[in-house]
């Protein structure tokens, strides 16, 4: 029963640490009731339907959609408009023998026009630029399954950790229920004077050694209660319960090509490769930068100051076209340029690394997966062992050929082997979970 240290569950709760920063969404989970068990395939579709990081990479996808709306902008015309009042003093006029006195000007002036500017033709800028953000889009849409990923690997093992806790307490209740009624029976047998102080003293340190157990795995509970209540968004009080689940059978594709599909199938890989894809649109976005640019314009509204009647109101227009050809941009685009490229250069470098250990981590996962099969069966055989030697230790209790300390030993060790098959068939599960989504199988 020394497997119930708390090494193990700290390093769970390293890797789960940083993640508590973090189609149509699932069907949320009530709070469970007492008797209350829940699934596998409930946790996740909560946690991965409702967790914080989740939701947030979500707005992301919003975000890059609103990009693409103002990228798309450079399509439209630029339409605004304005009015004025504006006081010219002193007046001005001319006097003319015979015609009479003229204004220069009216010196109450009036003005309300309309503006619009469009872009004729941007030599590929604006496309450019919505190729580009379009692009974003669909990294912050594999980046939601991505995380959703990286979820879905801390839900199975804090679930099943959890598995494990509340069916090692279950035996060790069996256990400590066992020594208690060898402790009666033994106090017994002391006042017929046919048991010594010796084996109750015995007895009683094997109740203290597993009550002290009892209290850990009580403990470890409450932690990994907290953490797959922390995911679902329940408070992290909550007496939660999981159902027993653990999947024996081995539903991972053909070992040889595991490496190949996890490449090809990882969203890491997918979004690695997404990224170079934007980072050569952004180069091409930077190259198109200086390219000219012809536009359109038209002003149209009404105004005073027109000759001969200076002080009515009269339309007009301004209209015309323009070319905008850049010369020198003192070095920006070929310096733009260069960050341009050196950021793809980054980025295949990142995916190489990316697929190396993509491909180290499925190796690891399939090693685990079969040691893991080779522990289940070789505890399977020491359950059974340890079971026929509880059988004959009873019998020779019974015939007075061993002791008491003797039975225990034997019970002893029947229960600390179903807590290591409990313990192999959890690893199986957890390595076999971590395979698959390893190599980009969805657990749902």
């Amino acid at each position: 029963m020394k497997r119930f240290k708390k090494k193990r569950f700290a390093f769970i709760l390293i890797i789960l640490f940083p993640l508590f920063i973090s189609g149509q969404p699932a069907r949320q989970l009530s709070l469970p009731g007492a008797n209350d068990s829940l699934s596998l395939q409930q946790i996740i579709r909560q946690v991965t339907s409702s967790y914080p990081t989740v939701l947030k990479a979500q707005e992301a996808i919003k975000s890059a959609d609103a990009a693409i709306g103002l990228a798309r902008s450079g399509y439209y015309p630029d339409i605004s408009g304005q009015a004025g009042y504006t006081r010219l003093g002193p007046g001005s006029k001319l006097s003319f023998p015979m015609l009479g006195t003229f204004e220069l000007y009216p010196q109450n002036n009036y003005n309300a026009e309309i503006d619009v500017r469009e872009t004729i033709y941007d030599f590929s800028k604006t496309s450019r630029n919505i190729k580009t953000e379009e692009s974003g889009k669909t990294i912050s849409e594999k980046s939601v399954e991505l995380v959703k990923q990286k979820l879905d690997l801390v839900t199975v093992v804090s679930y099943y950790t959890l598995v494990y806790l509340q069916e090692a307490l279950k035996i060790i209740n069996v256990q400590l229920d066992n020594l208690n009624d060898h402790l009666a029976f033994i106090i017994k047998k002391k006042e017929t004077g046919s048991a010594t102080q010796y084996e109750i003293l015995s007895t009683q340190v094997r109740i203290s050694t597993a009550e002290n157990q009892k209290v850990d795995i009580q403990s470890e509970i409450k932690t990994q209660q907290a953490i797959l209540n922390s995911l679902l968004g329940f408070p992290v009080s909550t007496p939660l319960k999981v159902k027993q689940n653990l999947t024996l059978s081995n539903s991972v594709i053909n070992p040889d090509s595991l490496v190949h599909f996890a490449l090809q199938n990882r969203y890491e890989m997918i979004v690695a490769g997404l990224k170079e894809e934007h980072a050569n649109l952004q180069l091409k976005l930077v190259k198109a930068q200086n390219n000219p640019e012809l536009d359109a314009f038209l002003t149209g509204g009404i105004k005073n100051g027109f000759f001969p009647n200076l002080n009515e109101l009269t339309p007009n227009y301004v209209a015309g076209v323009g070319l905008h050809i850049p010369i020198f941009d003192a070095t920006r685009r070929k310096n733009n340029i260069k960050l341009a490229n050196v950021e793809i250069n980054e980025l295949k470098q990142e995916t190489e690394q990316t697929r190396r250990d993509i491909s180290s981590e499925v190796y690891q996962n399939e090693a685990s997966v079969a040691a893991s099969l080779q522990k289940i069966n070789q505890s399977n055989m020491q359950v059974k062992q340890a079971e026929e030697a509880l059988d004959l230790a009873k019998v020779s209790y019974s015939s007075g050929a061993i002791t008491n300390l003797d039975l225990l030993d034997a019970e002893t060790s029947a229960a600390e082997s179903k807590v290591n098959l409990l313990k192999a068939q959890t690893d199986y599960a957890v390595s076999l979970a971590r395979l698959n989504i390893s190599i980009g199988r969805p657990l749902y």
